[in-house]
């Protein structure tokens, strides 16, 4: 299937990650489907879909009938029958087994032609298509947080992947207005191979009482980063970033340097994950986006 035979596509899961890809192919004229089983999650969605395309408006990004044509492009469901379409895009956690259970019977019920890529930050292309119907239309599309906004996508061929298939994704992520990257089907891929030291290094130098987090966060600032890890992990989620921790350490045969944190383990066990929760590594008070650092 070539780019110009793609028009539908079907985002799979409304979480952070689902909706903003959601958005983004709407606002990139592509008629789009958000679908996900809880419908509070659709309600939540919308808000935020709705809620950045009207300050797209006013900071005169887009004009008022490009937000309208962009949000009339976008529907959503609850309905597994309604996902049929050109391209399927899951963005469901983490869990292998998950993945086929959502994106098996949704393949079976499309064309052999239609396209399956997952949103997978560290699982193997190979393993998730190795449990579907059509293997070879299996892709990696993995968009980083927050999908509006930030530039890279990684695309990832399986074993079995269509090289076809996967010059169709690079050339959807340049029609997304994003830089593609063609990555090797390794556990963690480019981007998050890289950053699991710039989080679990922090978390070290935090349990072993060397530094606070908003210390930590204030010193990666001032060397050029935008974020500081624990301000980046409570926008990404903090349970997201620790269960890709977790995925690399089992995919790496337990290497020492992928070891999770027993401090980030503690916040997911409290249900401290972040923005989401209003409660972090820091705290978030209604409607300010940046942390209450103590």
């Amino acid at each position: 299937m070539e780019l110009n035979h793609i028009q539908t596509i079907v985002v799979i899961g409304a979480g952070v990650m689902g909706r903003g890809i959601a958005l983004v192919c709407a606002r990139s004229g592509f008629q789009t489907v958000l679908f996900d089983v809880k419908p509070e999650m659709l309600t939540q969605a919308q808000a935020y879909v709705e809620k950045f395309f009207h300050r797209s408006v006013e900071k005169k990004k887009l004009l008022p009938e490009e937000r309208d044509a962009a949000l009339g492009r976008l529907a959503y469901t609850t309905v597994a029958e309604d996902l049929i379409g050109d391209l399927i895009i899951e963005a469901v956690p983490e869990s292998l087994d998950l993945k086929h259970r959502v994106l098996s019977p949704i393949q079976a019920q499309n064309s052999p032609e239609t396209i399956m890529a997952s949103n997978t930050s560290t699982l193997p292309i190979t393993r998730i298509a190795a449990g579907l119907p059509h293997p070879d239309r299996v892709v990696g599309l993995h968009f980083f947080n927050p999908a509006p906004l930030m530039k890279l996508v990684e695309v990832i061929a399986g074993a079995d992947t269509d090289p076809a298939v996967q010059a169709t994704m690079v050339a959807l992520a340049r029609k997304l207005d994003k830089t593609p990257v063609q990555a090797a089907d390794t556990p963690g891929f480019i981007v998050n191979r890289v950053a699991r030291q710039f989080y679990l290094e922090s978390l070290r130098i935090v349990e072993e009482g060397a530094a606070t987090f908003p210390v930590v966060d204030r010193l990666m600032r001032s060397s050029g980063f935008r974020m500081g890890p624990f301000e980046l992990m409570d926008l990404i989620g903090v349970e997201t970033n620790h269960a890709v921790t977790q995925s690399m350490y089992a995919a790496f045969f337990q290497d020492e340097k992928f070891r999770p944190s027993l401090l980030q383990q503690q916040k997911v066990d409290a249900g401290h994950f972040g923005r989401k929760t209003r409660r972090g590594f820091y705290r978030y008070p209604e409607e300010e986006e940046r942390p209450k650092q103590k």
